[in-house]
């Protein structure tokens, strides 16, 4: 199956719409498109649904998922016109299965970074640092002890 699958639409002009539309948002997130290729993110679809770009693959770790969200709030930090269902080869180091842009997704800590850092990064609000350290508690026993390189479960 190639990078590019185009869903078809009844009507001549809904088509032509939607395969300017598909090439507009896959000229936004080229960057991504490409990094995903790079670092061996098995593609299995990118089109438009319901007016958004949707990505489909598979990452080989954990670390590459991450990575590809990172880029891609680095093109569109509210990424609102794309979903992207990215998902970790099983056995591959973290936990696998979708994330999307209305899923529970994760974040790897950098140097810097505050739980009220992150917060406002995803929620918009340095306030609701304690919906990630509840989370995470697995992982963390106290919300200003977080460590560079965690894998941050940040929930909806």
């Amino acid at each position: 199956m190639g990078l590019l699958d185009k869903k078809s639409d009844k009507g001549g002009t809904a088509v032509a719409d939607g395969q300017q539309q598909l090439g507009a948002l896959r000229q936004k997130y080229q960057s991504v498109l490409t990094f995903m290729e790079q670092q061996g993110v098995r593609l299995q679809n990118v089109h438009v649904e319901n007016g958004k770009l949707l990505i489909r693959g598979t990452a080989p770790s954990s670390d590459v998922k991450n990575r590809v969200w990172d880029q891609i709030k680095l093109v569109d930090s509210s990424f609102s016109d794309l979903t992207a269902d990215i998902s970790v080869a099983p056995g591959q180091g973290g936990p696998s299965g979708a994330a999307s842009a209305t899923s529970g997704r994760t974040y790897t800590v950098k140097p810097g970074d505050t739980l009220s850092k992150i917060s406002q990064q995803f929620y918009g609000d340095a306030g609701q640092y304690q919906r990630i350290f509840e989370a995470n508690r697995d992982k963390l026993k106290d919300p200003d002890k977080i460590q560079v390189g965690q894998v941050l479960t940040i929930p909806q």
